[in-house]
């Protein structure tokens, strides 16, 4: 979501010969989280009135280009975290931080792990646009409740990555009328990892305050997992450019994207916040999710405080 220069762009797409997706600018980003360090706007994000995500919502998972075993581990862990089977999870946990989208209208939205599809050939190649990623999003046959997540790799360029976004979602709409939600994440280790794997990397610009430690030692899949959070938070509170959000609905700021830079209480512009250090490891993190595995999570708008609310 670009915090500087609004902008939308058109969502064109056939599904099939009988299932075609119609025009749709509704797309929202996770930001390139230095370009927002320069924003102060008041954090109220109004209720449009829209549909929301809610109930179970099963996540088709697209790994596009190459992904080793342990980076896909990695992102699996944070997104099966985000679905707790305890009624009281901790304060740390990756479940409380999602509990906060309960606050938002309609109740809980419980996200699952669906079907994983490699693309290890690059199918549409190695530069993409909306298009294709629209387009890789509806391979698979039309199923309602069902959200398809493509996750591209280091060596794969995405329309407006870096410069504008981190990741982003999106919405077509078939000639039958149904929506199609999606999602997208990039592996920035190699083309910007001072933008969207801060505050693992050293900014490129700004306060050069030293990077912290990467939890996961992956800097790059570290900062998809913020990315990820983002997007995700941001599908689920305005997922068809109706719900929940500030400005301008093609560059709407949501539920993450609102509090960006901030993971822990005293956080000011280069400086991420208070947050928990690894005494072994010394990588920093906030929240932990299955079998032990540490996250650093952005803050989330907070629709009974009107603030953002980190874990820390």
């Amino acid at each position: 979501m670009p915090l500087l220069n609004p902008f939308s762009f058109l969502l064109f797409f056939i599904l099939s010969t009988c299932c075609v997706l119609n025009l749709s600018n509704a797309t929202s980003r996770a930001p390139n989280r230095m370009l927002a360090l320069v924003q102060n706007q008041p954090l109220v994000l109004k209720y449009h009135k829209g549909t929301l995500l809610k109930g179970n919502i099963t996540l088709h998972l697209l790994w596009y280009g190459t992904f080793t075993s342990t980076q896909r581990s990695i992102l699996i862990d944070f997104v099966q975290s985000l679905a707790s089977t305890s009624s009281s999870p901790t304060p740390s946990s990756v479940s409380s931080w999602w509990r906060t989208t309960e606050s938002y209208r309609g109740g809980s939205c419980t996200l699952v792990v669906g079907s994983q599809t490699l693309d290890g050939n690059y199918s549409l190649g190695k530069s993409l646009n909306t298009d294709k990623l629209l387009a890789l999003a509806s391979k698979a046959n039309y199923e309602p409740h069902v959200v398809h997540v493509i996750m591209t790799s280091a060596d794969v360029a995405v329309e407006d990555f870096c410069m504008n976004q981190c990741g982003t979602h999106g919405w077509g709409k078939r000639n039958d009328g149904e929506r199609v939600a999606y999602a997208w994440v990039g592996n920035p280790i190699t083309q910007c990892p001072g933008q969207c794997a801060w505050p693992f990397h050293q900014p490129i610009y700004g306060p050069q305050t030293p990077p912290l430690a990467a939890p996961n030692v992956d800097v790059g899949v570290d900062g998809m997992v913020i990315n990820l959070a983002t997007v995700l938070a941001g599908l689920v509170t305005n997922p068809f450019e109706d719900g929940y959000y500030q400005g301008p609905p093609s560059a709407p700021l949501e539920a993450v994207s609102a509090c960006t830079g901030i993971f822990g209480k005293g956080a000011y512009p280069g400086y991420p916040g208070n947050v928990l250090v690894d005494k072994t490891t010394g990588a920093s993190y906030n929240a932990v999710g299955v079998r032990g595995r540490k996250f650093l999570l952005p803050a989330m708008w907070d629709p009974l405080s009107s603030s953002c609310k980190t874990m820390v």
